[in-house]
């Protein structure tokens, strides 16, 4: 397929034109496609994995070079002023790309990761190391020293890699085993043996990893003198043979890939002593559980395990003896559609924890003693808590995130759990913020951004008040994004009302010189499955700024099933995904219909993931308000997805037949419209299977439906996406937008 001629043309175009925007005073600039996608990032530098010193005195970050966008690096700024500076080079730390185990691969594809360099790293308790893994290997960047030292030199990837509470060991996993070697350099020593790849010590499950957030399979004692450690046997899992297509050649990958209705990894938990012999703890009967969470008691004497039932309708806390295995349950929650699974239990060094419920309709905050007796509830109201971000025991505050004013804002909180109160907001601003709490003492470092502001990255006492900036990014002469800032327009926010009368919150952003007298088209850009939400005042992809330039208004509408609401909002889905959501997004296709200044004939649709599931969905709907979708990686029968994310929502296919076929795509091909679809999907992804989009074009084809497809080489489902990769990407929707939603496209 050729891009069409006049498209790259505009998107390639930078024209000047002197148009004083007021305050901004900025020169108004076409935005080219390629500088969306080169360095420095456009959005301006910004801090990732903020964490502060255990002392409190310096805060670290990573950081994306200004040369090179593919590469990271590690950064410190002091709390008492001077400018940061970098501690880790990824470029010269990683000077080339090294090919990754299969185990590594994976775990950057689940956690999102598509830089090289410091992807990661972790302070010692005592705030004098910084472990840092690169490449496979892992590094030790000393402080008082003020320079790094390699720890580990191995063919292997050393995976997972941890420094122990009290700073003396540094953890890793290396071929499905768990070692250890002294933080200050000597001899590595394995405290398990005999792991495969199917029968391994300390790791994550796929399941795990990808669904239930959970990135590791192995959690140290307070004192360093044991570890809490998983065993994952994946033999009983069925084999999925997963074409994965390169640019060089191809390869079959039987990938243990659990399905609805079928057996899933069996996962055992072990304490280890440093000294002495594996312990077995004691998960109950039934081996068909997921091993949700594992936390430590503050003192060490006990170990708490969260474990969650098949269905997802019930999780216990389990108090274990570290000892003995011995486990006892201390609290368990019941819910009639499911739990969604959270970090927000919290021990307390009296024995008592904090714990976060929906069950009063929102996710609330609750005090619980250590025999699992309700001390109080600490949050309440009809709004939602996100999580928890931080305790202080010194002051008895627990810091958490809530839309509590409005779901299109996320703001931070502070509220004493030892006596009844109302939160005090700690920030401010019409936006989005995402926090680092410290250990003690409350301070926070805090990230904000909205609609006319990029990321910006700063400490702040306790009190929310700031103390430095660590990463300003102010949108100013000098920033990346200064030339086009004349384009950015504050979006306008509204609702309409779902079927059952809930409000559903939208947003629409126009393109510069927008006139109303005109009729524009929509390109409506969605997710719309649980756990993400799009409707956010928040600073937006660059990426985004092409289509509006391109001519189009985009717009965004969070259906039911999205989070930030209520639990009734987030459960209308249960047991019927892909019904609701369709409702409520062609609602707001009808409402933009009505408006004098779009062309309602010209309305497009695009989403990746369950966004390509629901852009499908949405062409295929009877009377469908959409002209053309751009699906990408999009889920098409559920029966080929994973067992967590699937049966949570919809049960197995045994139990919920009706529901499941309900949501197959494949029998509705024949209401596709000829044209009307663009088809993407990376050749390599294994978490949305490459059969799911295998089984459209086969079907599509079978029919003689005429359509678009394009496939990526050796792509998986977001992880190892290169800026050159997502600018093809862009260029081939906009390409296919303005064939198909303009006048003689």
């Amino acid at each position: 397929m050729k891009l069409a001629t006049a498209a790259l043309a505009a998107l390639f175009a930078a024209p000047l034109s002197a148009l004083p925007i007021g305050a901004f005073q900025a020169m108004a600039e076409k935005l080219p496609a390629q500088r969306v996608y080169d360095s420095p990032d456009l959005s301006g530098p910004r801090a990732r994995g903020v964490k502060l010193s255990p002392d409190g005195k310096a805060v670290t970050y990573i950081k994306t070079r200004a040369d090179d966008l593919l590469v990271t690096d590690l950064w410190i700024a002091e709390v008492a002023g001077g400018e940061p500076r970098m501690l880790l080079d990824g470029k010269t730390l990683a000077p080339a790309p090294r090919e990754l185990s299969e185990a590594e691969t994976a775990r950057r594809e689940r956690a999102g990761v598509s830089t090289r360099g410091v992807v990661d790293y972790e302070w010692d308790s005592l705030g004098k190391v910084i472990l840092a893994p690169v490449e496979g290997d892992l590094f030790v960047y000393d402080l008082a020293a003020g320079a790094a030292r390699q720890l580990t030199r191995s063919d292997a990837d050393e995976i997972d890699a941890k420094i122990s509470p009290k700073g003396g060991f540094v953890s890793f996993v290396r071929d499905d085993n768990l070692y250890i070697v002294p933080t200050a350099g000597g001899a590595e020593r394995a405290l398990t043996e005999g792991g495969t790849e199917l029968k391994s010590w300390a790791t994550a499950e796929f399941i795990a990893q990808e669904e239930m957030d959970r990135h590791t399979g192995y959690w140290w004692s307070p004192d360093d003198s044991r570890i809490a450690l998983a065993f994952v046997d994946q033999t009983g899992i069925d084999i999925v043979e997963r074409p994965e297509v390169n640019a060089t050649g191809a390869k079959v990958v039987p990938q243990r890939y659990p399905r609805p209705g079928r057996p899933n990894a069996r996962v055992d938990l072990y304490v280890q002593p440093l000294d002495g012999p594996r312990i077995k703890v004691d998960l109950g009967d039934n081996p068909d559980v997921y091993l949700a969470r594992v936390n430590w008691s503050k003192d060490g004497k006990a170990l708490y395990v969260q474990r969650e039932a098949r269905d997802q309708r019930r999780l216990d806390l389990l108090a274990v003896d570290p000892a003995t295995g011995q486990a006892k349950v201390v609290l368990s929650e019941t819910n009639p559609h499911w739990l969604d699974l959270t970090d927000d239990f919290r021990p307390l060094k009296d024995g008592s924890f904090l714990w976060s419920s929906e069950a009063t309709g929102y996710r609330h905050l609750y005090l619980y003693g250590a025999t699992g007796k309700l001390i109080r509830k600490v949050t309440s109201g009809e709004w939602p808590v996100e999580q928890i971000e931080g305790v202080d025991e010194a002051a008895s505050t627990v810091i958490f995130s809530a839309h509590k004013d409005t779901p299109l804002e996320r703001q931070i909180y502070s509220v004493s759990y030892a006596k009844p109160g109302q939160p005090k907001a700690l920030t401010s601003g019409n936006g989005t913020w995402t926090v680092t709490v410290a250990e003690t003492g409350g301070a926070f470092a805090g990230t904000y951004n909205d609609p006319e502001t990029p990321p910006h990255t700063a400490l702040y006492r306790a009190d929310g008040t700031r103390v430095r900036w660590i990463e300003e990014n102010a949108l100013k002469a000098g920033h990346p994004f200064w030339h086009y800032v004349d384009h950015l327009r504050e979006p306008t926010f509204g609702t309409i009302k779902a079927a059952d009368g809930q409000a559903l919150h939208w947003s629409m952003r126009t393109p510069a010189g927008f006139d109303p007298a005109k009729k524009f088209p929509v390109i409506v850009q969605v997710y719309g499955g649980p756990g993400s939400a799009l409707v956010s005042r928040s600073w937006a992809a660059p990426e985004d700024q092409l289509l509006l330039d391109a001519g189009y208004i985009l717009f965004k509408l969070d259906n039911r099933g999205t989070p930030n609401r209520s639990a009734a909002f987030k459960t209308a889905i249960d047991r019927r995904m892909g019904q609701l959501e369709v409702d409520d997004q062609i609602a707001g296709a009808r409402y933009l219909q009505s408006l004098a200044y779009v062309d309602k004939d010209r309305i497009g649709v695009t989403g990746w993931s369950y966004g390509g599931y629901m852009t499908l969905l949405l062409l295929t709907a009877p009377d469908t308000p959409f002209k053309a979708g751009v699906a990408g990686a999009p889920v098409t029968d559920w029966k080929l997805y994973d067992t967590h994310y699937t049966e949570r929502f919809m049960g197995t296919p045994a139990d919920n037949p009706k529901g499941y076929a309900a949501t197959e795509l494949v029998a509705r091909m024949p209401r596709l419209k000829g044209g009307s679809l663009l088809l993407m999907h990376g050749m390599a992804d294994d978490n949305v299977t490459f059969d799911h989009s295998t089984r459209i074009l086969f079907a599509l084809q079978a029919a003689g439906t005429p359509f678009e497809t394009m496939v990526y080489p050796g792509l998986r489902h977001r992880g190892a996406w290169t800026p050159r990769n997502r600018m093809h990407r862009t260029l081939m929707t906009l390409d296919f937008f303005d064939r198909k939603l303009k006048p003689g496209g």
